[in-house]
């Protein structure tokens, strides 16, 4: 599983007071942590960035890259023409860097396909569309066709295209959950050779902040079994990144057989253990979702 690192974000007051005051060593500071960390990406996220954002990212991208210029950034805003900027300056490094993100509505996707394919960057498909939230699986999938054969026509193949097909917080749209896995299973057949990816901790969103590492480690080992390429995830959740690395076989092996409904009994289950089995089964709704979920 790929990660990409979500903390050099605006809505970090550190961070986004470095931002705005031009300040280069906490980003200079976050950036190595995240190598350190182990994250495949480095996402510098300016939120909407409206009046300085086509200023404000070439120098972030410019400031990351004189410390870390071996990691792949992802340009995270929705200002097109600071991503559009940030481009021209970026140094290149093994793997293209990512542009996030191109949403399903023309009024997006008709710029911004252009500068991706002129760049030669990869982008992440955003299943965001006219009318918001895609409802069910079905939806996604007509709106990854819509995006990902305006790419094609680009010039884009799929190997360059990330569909994220969008994760909601479990304690106000949990059905939701499931249906971006159904989407999952179909996502090959729809765009073969396309990679993914999602805002993982979106699943988080809402309990409280100690509950928010076993739903996000969770849903990640249940993603990754149907295929999901990569997550947006938090730098500072070690046992997160281990288990993406492969470091915890024995978590996602019982995360497996509690989907399967096979897990062993509660009694038998140290409590690390018997949280990856309660937060399936309220991720799966299998279980009513509560704050105490795990307490039950």
């Amino acid at each position: 599983m790929k990660l990409i690192g979500e903390s050099l974000n605006v809505i970090n007051k550190k961070i986004g007071r470095a931002y705005k005051e031009r300040d280069p060593k906490p980003i200079q500071e976050e950036a190595l942590f995240q190598r350190k960390q182990g994250m495949d990406y480095i996402d510098i996220n300016l939120g909407p960035a409206k009046k300085e954002g086509h200023e404000l990212m070439p120098w972030v991208v410019k400031t990351v890259q004189e410390v870390v210029d071996d990691v792949p950034l992802a340009l995270d805003t929705s200002n097109i023409d600071a991503i559009a900027a940030a481009l021209k300056v970026l140094k290149p490094v093994s793997v293209p860097h990512l542009i996030n993100s191109i949403m399903c509505r023309p009024e997006r996707y008709e710029k911004m396909i252009p500068i991706a394919a002129d760049s030669g960057a990869d982008f992440i498909a955003l299943l965001w569309g006219p009318e918001g939230l895609p409802r069910d699986e079905n939806e996604r999938a007509a709106l990854a066709v819509e995006l990902i054969y305006t790419a094609n026509e680009a010039g884009i193949p799929n190997e360059k295209i990330w569909v994220d097909g969008i994760v909601t917080p479990v304690n106000i749209q949990q059905a939701q959950l499931i249906c971006l896995m159904d989407f999952m299973q179909m996502l090959p057949d729809i765009a073969p050779g396309s990679k993914s990816t999602c805002g993982l901790s979106n699943i988080s969103n809402g309990p409280p902040d100690h509950l928010r590492p076993i739903l996000n480690q969770t849903y990640m080992i249940m993603l990754e079994r149907v295929g999901m390429y990569s997550v947006i995830s938090d730098p500072l959740d070690e046992k997160l990144t281990e288990i993406a690395k492969g470091k915890r076989p024995d978590i996602v092996e019982l995360v497996h057989k509690t989907q399967d409904g096979e897990a062993p009994s509660l009694d038998s289950l140290s409590k690390e253990m018997k949280d990856y089995v309660k937060t399936v089964n309220v991720i799966l709704g299998r279980t009513l979702y509560s704050d105490s979920w795990l307490e039950v």
